[in-house]
């Protein structure tokens, strides 16, 4: 079989930055209690992420789970719920426990006022015992939230990494993917990102937006490239059901928009390699001599998670849980009423159990989906077997396409064609069960 004769997925499918997707997690019955999932579980270095579900307005490709504003005294009484759920889990995890990594997301964290935010760092910190200084600590913000005070917060308090969402520096572009905002207010933002020292700036990107050139992305890139960030991440525009582009475009009959995607990668792709970074994931480029973010030890493959929030995911090796899900706002708007409700948060509520299969599928995938690929040593270490005994199918419908590299057999690992076809490639992995729990998941 030639290549020449082999029909290519189309490239945007999913983009895997989890395994199983949320869609494919279900009410849990019965619902264990949190002391026995993480009694035998690993704690020495273990992720923080808490998540707010708050943004100041929805961009019209978000299906993140987040509503727009926060009526009455709502922040209070999350941050409340959040606190409760963070008194609950600290003492379900028991001693000794030591987190490695911590995140704010969302939503926009920086939704929240400068004393609001000082309060989540006080939940991460003192309520959970995470060392925010001495690890790496990563929050998202916007253009029109992040201001000095808020900044100057979280710098304090030890972030090492301020992810600004700034998608387009084109204001046309902007208003096309709804996410009205001014040149000078986002510059003004990165400016005082700047200002606070914060070791790593990222700037999000987006690329397939209506209008856009290959003109009018060169400039964004550049003027992304002007800031001089640790790390720039370029992302394919999706338009998913229940958001705001949804109905101005039916994205799976847009063959024509895939090659466009397509060809505006390769473009930021190479002008990004050109300009001095090195590309660690389809999405992620980072500067060559950037400084490295905290003690880097956790490992998104093997090590566990803990997520605070109704928006945030927790995994232990046997189960990955979270809250409820949706993308609708009546429902999130719901979801969120149910969380500052909640007084017992002592179970797990709503997941997918992870047997030795799906644990396989999810190494694999954290792995390959990276730059630096999979180290097979690692694999059997783990596994017993190795990935080409386990997924020979996949693994040599990947090789007939051209997408490894050559390697010794010690490191498998994408060829550049292959990150670019990184969200094609994903949903190749998973599992059937997956597959019929995602399609057979009501959107709402």
């Amino acid at each position: 079989m030639t290549r020449a004769r082999i029909r290519l997925p189309r490239p945007y499918q999913s983009y895997v930055y989890a395994y199983p997707h949320k869609t494919a997690y279900r009410p849990l019955a019965p619902q264990p209690p949190l002391r026995e999932l993480w009694a035998a579980e690993p704690r020495d270095a273990l992720s923080l992420y808490l998540h707010i579900p708050f943004c100041e307005i929805r961009c019209g490709f978000c299906n993140l789970f987040t509503r727009v504003g926060a009526p009455g005294d709502l922040t209070t009484r999350y941050l409340d719920a959040l606190t409760r759920q963070a008194e609950t889990v600290r003492d379900s995890l028991g001693d000794p426990v030591r987190f490695a990594t911590a995140a704010f997301g969302g939503g926009t964290p920086t939704y929240l006022e400068a004393g609001e935010l000082t309060r989540l760092c006080d939940i991460a910190e003192h309520t959970m015992g995470a060392d925010l200084r001495g690890i790496g600590f990563s929050v998202e913000t916007s253009p029109a939230t992040a201001t000095a005070d808020r900044l100057s917060v979280l710098a304090d308090r030890g972030a090492t990494r301020i992810s600004l969402g700034v998608q387009s520096f084109d204001e046309t572009e902007a208003r096309a993917a709804v996410r009205p905002q001014r040149r000078a207010d986002v510059d003004s933002a990165l400016a005082r990102i700047r200002d606070t020292g914060v070791a790593n700036l990222n700037i999000d990107l987006i690329y397939g937006i209506d209008g856009q050139t290959s003109h009018s992305w060169y400039a964004s890139l550049d003027a992304a490239l002007d800031w001089r960030p640790e790390e720039i991440y370029l992302y394919p525009l999706y338009v998913r059901p229940l958001t705001g582009l949804a109905r101005r475009r039916d994205e799976s009959a847009d063959l024509e928009w895939d090659e466009e995607r397509l060809r505006l990668y390769r473009q930021g792709r190479d002008h990004l390699l050109a300009g001095g970074y090195q590309q660690r994931s389809m999405r992620m480029f980072r500067r060559a001599d950037a400084p490295v973010a905290g003690p880097g030890d956790y490992s998104c493959q093997t090590d566990g998670m803990i997520g605070l929030g109704c928006g945030a995911r927790s995994y232990t090796r046997g189960l990955h849980y979270s809250f409820d899900y949706a993308v609708g706002i009546h429902e999130i708007r719901s979801i969120i009423d149910s969380y500052t409700a909640t007084t017992d948060f002592g179970h797990a509520v709503h997941g997918r159990a992870i047997d030795e299969d799906e644990a396989r599928r999810r190494f694999l995938l954290q792995s390959i989906l990276q730059a630096d690929g999979l180290v097979v040593a690692d694999y059997r270490a783990r596994f017993g077997t190795g990935p080409d005994t386990d997924f020979r199918d996949e693994l040599g419908l990947l090789a007939d396409r051209g997408w490894l590299a050559d390697t010794t057999g010690d490191l498998l690992r994408l060829s550049p064609e292959g990150l670019a076809y990184s969200d094609a490639i994903g949903p190749e992995f998973f599992s059937p069960a997956v597959r019929a729990a995602m399609a057979d998941y009501e959107l709402r």
